[in-house]
């Protein structure tokens, strides 16, 4: 078995994320997480809130508080929402503790010192009307490669086409609106991209385990030649540019490293804090001359893409220093919601503490993961989660496992009951077991979302066709013991289902096994034989019948979420 570090992606402090965040980067990674570890693998799993830069400072001024407590306050309210929603983080840091401080700086001078950092002076949009040099993404106009016209200054949305933000057409100020801009000049520290452009197609094309939508960004990024990127940002929030004696540089007062320099870096300081609390021993999963069984798993959308394939591994590879770099990287398209995308700005879509407050954590986890965005976006409806949470989960499980435990309750007292011959039935169930929880775990360790769910829910539904060939209530009233086989190797099924549950919804996973007094050191997936599986249980072994595990989602329950959060054909 192996060490294996995950990371997702940093979900931004201004607010609770929407369904789309967690859809993209925080469930799958806590999903492969459990399932790693119930496979044997040490996993260690980091997240942290992306606390710098200037949506955080306008967020809190909105709010009427001083940034720094604002995003406190927002960090305690996102480490609250994993919570909810059972995101089993090792560790839940934040991007503005010392530790990123330091380690921030430090990859900087290191940089610096080998030839990949430069002061440069550059042209940046001011706006006059807000009083402030504008960041990339809150310069809007029109885009001069095709037209589009709301491109932001980073990024076409439109045509992919990366910008500076100076070569739109009319730009204007998305933060007020107001097209009192101008061009002036300002000091920055540029990352050399570029002179590492030829090692990072290598790493590119070698890595192996990435979907085609992470390698097609990073090559589109390297075909259209990797710019120098700016890597501070005329803000006040923010880490400090320092010299290596710690203090500011000359020239650098009132600047701050640009967010999304420092942000990557949390993954490492993160896991530094981590270890400071735990005692863990930080190196021995991020320097690799301190390991060489770590496989590293990043998880985001793909948004988040170039950044992850480019820029910070330039920050990695161009220290110098023996870091670990991804191995495998898993980017998810959006989950659009009614023709258009979530948005937190635009209090678009469901929002995390909206959700949990109207269906259960494991509803929500369920549909998201069945339907992850993976091949393309993954449009979001009321009517599909209904319907998914109501064949999937309350038909196709729970009807299995509720009526499976009310006839042993009812018919043999509450216990797993012996006797019964083996037939056709049960060598039928063995072999369907036998190939489809080999493919489970494939799918899992290929981080194939989507088929593992199909895979998931095949196994449940070939559980309610093994029920129907054994036939127990038919057999009670003339043999008793042949009642009994197709109840046992009923129960058995019912531990399996819950044990193959627990990366996806744990909570009823774990309603299940209490039912059937699965015993917490015996839910691993160390399946071995398949008729040894369906017989784990002991023979007089005491069962539940759990009450009722999935409430079915009612049209009126569709019809007031519509109303309440919109949907339909309004958007």
């Amino acid at each position: 078995m192996s060490r294996i570090l995950i990371t997702s992606a940093l979900p931004y402090i201004n607010g609770v994320k929407h369904l789309g965040n967690l859809a993209g980067s925080m469930l799958p990674a806590d999903v492969y997480a459990r399932a790693m570890r119930l496979l044997g693998h040490e996993v260690l799993y980091i997240c942290a809130t992306d606390e710098h830069g200037t949506p955080a400072e306008l967020a809190a001024q909105a709010a009427e508080m001083d940034v720094a407590d604002y995003c406190a306050a927002m960090h305690e309210a996102q480490a609250k929402a994993g919570t909810d929603f059972a995101l089993s983080y090792d560790y839940f840091g934040r991007s503005s503790s010392q530790n990123n401080h330091l380690l921030t700086q430090h990859f900087a001078h290191a940089l610096e010192t080998r030839g990949l950092i430069e002061e440069r002076v550059s042209k940046q949009v001011y706006s006059n009307a807000d009083g402030r040099f504008l960041p990339d993404r809150y310069v809007e106009g029109t885009c001069p490669n095709c037209g589009f016209e709301a491109a932001r200054g980073d990024q076409c949305d439109s045509c992919g086409k990366l910008l500076d933000p100076i070569d739109l057409i009319n730009p204007y100020s998305s933060v007020s609106g107001s097209h009192d801009v101008e061009v002036r000049e300002t000091n920055h520290l540029y990352l050399k991209q570029s002179a590492l452009s030829d090692d990072l197609r290598k790493w590119v094309n070698a890595a192996t385990g990435w979907p085609p939508l992470a390698t097609s960004i990073a090559l589109k990024w390297l075909d259209e030649g990797l710019r120098d990127r700016a890597i501070t940002r005329d803000l006040s929030w923010g880490i400090p540019v320092t010299n290596p004696d710690g203090t500011v540089r000359k020239g650098f007062e009132g600047k701050v490293f640009y967010v999304w320099f420092d942000a990557p870096i949390a993954y490492i300081a993160s896991t530094q804090d981590w270890a400071e609390q735990t005692g863990g021993d930080w190196e021995s999963w991020w320097k690799t001359d301190k390991n060489d069984d770590v496989q590293y798993v990043q998880f985001m959308g793909k948004d988040n893409v170039a950044f992850h394939t480019l820029s910070f591994p330039t920050t990695i590879m161009g220290s110098g220093e023996p870091w670990k770099l991804v191995d495998q990287l898993k980017a998810f398209n959006w989950v659009t919601w009614y023709g258009g995308k979530f948005s937190t700005s635009s209090n678009r879509g469901v929002f995390m503490d909206q959700a949990i407050s109207i269906a259960p954590s494991d509803y929500w986890r369920w549909h998201l993961i069945a339907n992850a965005p993976e091949g393309n976006d993954a449009a979001f409806t009321w009517e599909e989660f209904q319907a998914s949470i109501n064949s999937d989960l309350a038909n196709v499980l729970g009807n299995f496992v509720n009526r499976i435990t009310k006839y042993t309750v009812g018919k043999f007292d509450g216990v797993v009951p012996g006797g019964g011959a083996w037939t056709e039935a049960e060598d039928w169930i063995v072999a369907e077991l036998e190939t489809r929880l080999a493919n489970l775990i494939a799918f899992y360790e290929a981080r194939e979302f989507r088929k593992a769910m199909a895979e998931t829910r095949a196994i449940w539904a070939a559980g309610n066709e093994y029920l129907t060939k054994a036939a127990p209530w038919t057999h009670f009233k003339t043999d008793v013991d042949q009642a009994a086989i197709g109840t046992r190797i009923g129960l058995n099924l019912v531990a399996l289902f819950g044990i193959i549950a627990q990366p996806i919804i744990p909570e009823t996973a774990d309603k299940i096994l209490a039912a059937v007094n699965v015993p917490s050191d015996r839910r691993s997936w160390n399946f071995g034989d398949v008729k040894s599986l369906l017989n784990a249980l002991p023979l007089g072994h005491a069962v539940n019948a759990p009450d009722v595990l999935f409430a079915k989602i009612e049209d009126d329950d569709v019809a007031t979420w519509t109303e309440q959060f919109g949907g339909d054909s309004e958007a």
